[in-house]
């Protein structure tokens, strides 16, 4: 039996989403295992997921999932680059191939990117042109075309993450085969496309009290109908609480702030009256927009450049069925799988608590309680 691997956040679950499950069982047969490794209330762009992560990984698993694994908040709130490499690390334990949506679901030409992002050459052309004040996106381009190497992948977003699981899988040098499929449809689109949505134009149809129905898929609609949404806006107050009382050591302890840029958060930090402003203030062509929102974000939960850095020594467990309990029991001697609201003494566990409880701040309507981690069950499918 194929064991499959899904690095995702699902943020919500969307046909597109569904989409590439069914197609991993029209490759490999409908007895093939699939695992995902899902952000948890915290997502990569720097934001509270929409919807909780207990209630995203039941969707998972109702919609064709058979294992749903919580990434790390540390992973979770990476860049592109440490989110593939915390979710090939988790899924190299237990599958034999991860799959994964691109522009340009050519497999020789992703790995052949990712072999040159491997080359010792890079980063001294990559310090080159970001010493120039590029930003990452366009010196990676510029260190590429130095290289000689094809510098067309690196346009889109799939085509990014996609090399970077290639880069992930190659550094590692685990066993994952990588399977990239063809995603349709733009990534950051925010009007809906109903046959390929973005995750961006569903989020927005929520938020906006609009018909997002017709979006997801149609095992998911129970689940999410009734669900507590969260939003930045709705806890902008509680970050702009906690941004105000840092001190410059706190500032400077943050990750993504090298060159500066932790300054320049601290000074707009103490002389603007909103995050937009904040944001706005602060941003320059070197830095992304969502690297800005993940550092602010880090500041809110207390998450230093030092705790981004620390291992997680578990692997927190979602939701499953009788297969993915299977693969599960087969995985345990390589990892330690805890279920949700098991508890560790391990740095990494306080920190998934901290976040667990300060998440329900975000909470659209009324905040929700603390201690959401002590609360928290496994989700399991049985048969039907």
């Amino acid at each position: 039996m194929h064991t499959v691997g899904i690095v995702c956040e699902y943020n919500p679950l969307h046909l597109g989403h569904q989409k590439q499950i069914l197609r991993i069982r029209e490759i490999f047969g409908q007895d093939t295992g699939v695992v995902c490794a899902m952000s948890g209330n915290f997502v990569q762009r720097g934001a509270p997921a929409i919807i909780d992560q207990s209630l995203r990984a039941k969707a998972a698993v109702y919609c064709g999932a058979d294992l749903v694994l919580a990434l790390p908040v540390t992973t979770s709130l990476s860049s592109a680059e440490g989110f593939a490499s915390g979710g090939v690390s988790v899924l190299a334990k237990m599958c034999d191939t991860l799959c994964f949506g691109a522009e340009n679901p050519d497999k020789t030409a992703l790995l052949q990117t990712a072999q040159a992002l491997l080359r010792d050459d890079f980063p001294p052309l990559l310090r080159r042109e970001l010493e120039k004040g590029c930003s990452f996106p366009a010196a990676r381009q510029a260190a590429l075309a130095a290289m000689g190497a094809d510098t067309t992948v690196l346009t889109q977003p799939n085509n990014i993450l996609a090399v970077e699981y290639c880069k992930a899988i190659l550094s590692q040098k685990v066993s994952l085969e990588p399977l990239p499929i063809l995603r349709k449809g733009s990534y950051h689109a925010e009007i809906i496309d109903e046959e390929n949505p973005s995750a961006t134009a569903v989020r927005s149809l929520m938020l906006n009290a609009y018909n997002w129905r017709l979006s997801v898929p149609k095992a998911a609609l129970p689940i999410f109908e009734n669900a507590p949404l969260h939003s930045t806006a709705a806890g902008e107050r509680a970050v702009l609480a906690r941004l105000r009382t840092m001190t410059d050591e706190d500032f400077e302890a943050l990750p993504y702030g090298s060159e500066g840029l932790w300054r320049k958060l601290m000074h707009a930090c103490r002389r603007e009256a909103s995050l937009e402003q904040i944001l706005t203030a602060v941003k320059t062509k070197r830095y992304t927009r969502s690297r800005l929102d993940r550092m602010v974000m880090c500041a809110f939960l207390g998450i230093t450049r030092e705790a981004m850095n620390i291992p997680p020594s578990y692997i927190r467990v979602l939701a499953f069925n009788d297969r993915g309990r299977a693969i599960l029991k087969q995985a345990k001697q390589q990892a330690v799988y805890l279920n949700p609201g098991e508890s560790l003494d391990h740095p990494c566990w306080e920190l998934e608590k901290r976040c667990g409880d300060l998440y329900g701040l975000f909470a659209i309507g009324q905040p929700e309680p603390p201690d959401a981690e002590a609360r928290r069950r496994i989700f399991y499918q049985g048969k039907l």
